[in-house]
């Protein structure tokens, strides 16, 4: 803040303003993703300390943000760009959380690092696969014990190079909001290549899941910012 030229006391609001949004923007998503768990049990589902889905999270962080830069007036793409390293960052390191809990893994593999969450959320089992994935198929396999995709570790590990990646491009914006749009792009590769190989429902014609869409559109949205937005954009001096 102070390196822009703002009060730094600007900086509590709006991480605030990030984290209400942020879980309530996850939550909320999760919530819709999984409604029909949500039928069954809607205390358990809605009051559950799991199930923040992190594409929700930037969506509810974005709008919680945006209302406290309007408020006091600051440049969006501004903040937007100091932004985008971190928030690759906060999600690389996320996903080692994931790993750790056992949560957010990918389908069954047999490839050599292929691993099993035996005490997972839920565990790697057949029996948590027939209830809580019907949808993937696993009739390859012997009953007990499946090994899985570790995608959690590979998020963690395209993240981090994507941050180096937009971190040494930091000093260097000419126009503002192009670094943030950058992230959008490479984030939104990221998540729907990811996808293929996780466990989440395809809704979009049995192929793509909720969150690939919500790739797509980040990925139209940063290229649309370059071919049209760019030019009329006045470049900015380095901070």
């Amino acid at each position: 803040m102070k390196r822009l030229g703002h009060n730094s006391e600007l900086a509590s609001n709006i991480i605030m303003a990030s984290a209400i949004g942020g879980i309530l923007g996850s939550k909320i998503y999760y919530l819709i993703e999984n409604y029909s768990r949500v039928i069954e049990d809607p205390f358990g589902m809605i009051f559950s300390g799991s199930g923040l889905v992190f594409l929700g999270g930037l969506m509810g962080g974005i709008l919680g943000v945006t209302l406290v830069f309007r408020k006091h007036k600051l440049n969006w793409l501004e903040f937007a760009d100091v932004a985008a390293p971190m928030m690759i960052l906060g999600y690389a390191i996320g996903r080692v959380g994931c790993f750790l809990v056992g949560d957010d893994y990918g389908i069954p593999s047999r490839l050599p690092w292929a691993m099993h969450f035996p005490n997972g959320i839920p565990a790697t089992t057949t029996f948590s696969f027939e209830n809580y994935y019907p949808w993937v198929d696993i009739s390859g396999w012997a009953p007990g014990n499946l090994t899985v995709h570790p995608t959690q570790m590979y998020e963690t590990i395209i993240g981090f190079l994507i941050f180096a990646f937009l971190w040494k491009k930091r000093k260097s914006v000419k126009v503002a909001g192009s670094l943030f749009f950058t992230y959008l792009i490479l984030a939104g590769i990221e998540r729907f290549s990811i996808e293929f190989i996780r466990t989440n429902p395809k809704y979009l014609l049995n192929t793509f899941s909720g969150a690939q869409v919500i790739s797509l559109i980040m990925i139209a949205v940063g290229i649309g910012f370059f071919l049209f937005y760019q030019k009329k954009i006045q470049p900015k001096e380095q901070t």
